[in-house]
C-alpha cells in the first residue's frame, strides 16, 4: 500500500490486495482440489476456481471503473494463508483419505473467510464512497462466497463423521 491519501485511494489498494488473494487463493485450491478424494470435494473446489476467477475479473472492471491503476499488489495476509494450507495438505497432510478431505475443506475454509473479511471490507469503502454499482456487485461476490462456504461446512460436517468412523 502506498500511502494512501483518501478513502478512494484505500478501496483501490483493497481491491489490488483482493486481487492477488484471489489469484494466490485460486493456485492453492486447484493443487488442494488435485488431492481431494471426495468427488463432491473435488467438483466443489474445481467450481471455487472459476468463481475466484470471476471474481479477480470484477476486481479489475472495478478498479479501471474507479479510475484507479488496474494491478494487483501483493497480499502477504493470502500467502500466510496458502502457506499453511499447503503444510497441513501436503506433507504433513493426515495419511487417510477422509482426514484430507476433512484438512482441505478446513483450509479452503479459511481462505474463504478471508476472502469475505476483504470483499466486505471493499463493499464498507464503496458505500461510502457512494459507488452503488459497486456497492451491488461486490455485495454480490461476498454472496457467492457465503454459499460456496456453507456448502463446504456441509460437506466438512459430512466428511468429518466419515472420518471420525475411521
Amino acid at each position: 500500500m502506498s500511502n494512501p491519501g483518501t478513502l478512494k485511494d484505500v478501496y483501490a489498494d483493497e481491491m489490488k490486495d483482493l486481487w492477488s488473494a484471489n489469484d494466490q487463493m485460486a493456485r492453492a485450491v486447484g493443487t488442494m482440489a488435485g488431492k481431494a478424494h471426495d468427488p463432491k470435494l473435488k467438483q466443489t473446489l474445481e467450481t471455487s476456481i472459476k468463481g475466484i476467477n470471476t471474481h479477480r475479473d470484477a476486481l479489475k472492471a472495478l478498479l479501471q471503473e474507479a479510475g484507479a491503476e488496474v494491478a494487483k499488489e501483493h497480499c502477504q495476509g493470502m500467502e500466510g494463508l496458502v502457506r499453511e494450507a499447503l503444510k497441513h495438505t501436503g506433507d504433513d497432510a493426515p495419511k487417510t483419505e477422509e482426514l484430507l478431505d476433512a484438512e482441505i475443506i478446513s483450509q479452503y475454509q479459511r481462505m474463504s473467510h478471508y476472502g469475505i473479511a476483504g470483499f466486505g471490507t471493499a463493499t464498507a469503502y464503496a458505500e461510502a464512497l457512494g459507488m452503488k454499482d459497486h456497492v451491488a456487485r461486490l455485495k454480490a461476490i461476498v454472496a457467492d462466497i457465503y454459499k460456496a462456504d456453507e456448502y463446504a461446512s456441509a460437506l466438512g460436517e459430512k466428511l468429518a463423521k466419515a472420518a471420525a468412523k475411521g
